[in-house]
């Protein structure tokens, strides 16, 4: 039992007050899928930033337990979802640098918590599409989703910090299956 004691405090010692980042946004098969089968028009990207009124922390970094994560695009989160649309759409041949309907979006929620027994993450945005300048969908889209987490650090952070990276794909593919978002970018 002492050694395993002693295992438990090294693991907790080395990651403590550790950082790293999430790794580079890749599309998802479901994702691709779902772009083709709702045979959208392509739209170009507009600017993906931190809602106004949330803290700035929540754009830069989740914290599970000891170990501060951050985006590897431009050290922001609302950036890491613009880049996972712009993987997922870019695969599914939808993106256009000309196009008239233009989808931006703000960050409005952002959270990974590994907690021994039963961990969790939630990821929220709202995304707005234009048209010619006009507002033709504007929705707030949540994510979460809770999983067993271990005691032992060095399995439960890694673990967090997947699952919370999944949630990016979860609510591109959310946005994507949205009847009204659908609906907007059938309208000519």
């Amino acid at each position: 039992m002492r050694a395993w004691a002693t295992a438990v405090l090294a693991s907790t010692l080395v990651l403590a007050g550790c950082a790293t980042q999430l790794g580079p946004p890749s599309p998802s098969a479901d994702n691709l899928l779902k772009a083709r089968a709702a045979k959208l028009a392509p739209l170009q990207l507009g600017s993906f930033r931190l809602a106004e009124g949330r803290p700035q922390a929540m754009d830069q970094r989740v914290t599970v337990r000891t170990t501060l994560v951050a985006s590897p695009v431009a050290d922001s989160m609302a950036a890491y979802l613009r880049a996972t649309l712009e993987a997922e759409l870019q695969a599914a041949g939808l993106l256009a640098p000309d196009a008239a309907t233009v989808l931006s979006g703000e960050l409005t929620d952002s959270d990974a918590n590994a907690a021994t027994g039963t961990a969790s993450a939630r990821l929220a945005a709202r995304f707005v599409l234009t048209r010619d300048s006009r507002v033709a969908y504007s929705r707030e889209l949540a994510v979460q989703h809770r999983w067993a987490s271990a005691f032992v650090g060095i399995e439960a952070i890694p673990a967090a910090i997947n699952e919370y990276t999944l949630l990016y794909r979860k609510l591109v593919g959310q946005l994507l299956d949205d009847p009204a978002f659908r609906e907007a970018m059938a309208r000519r």
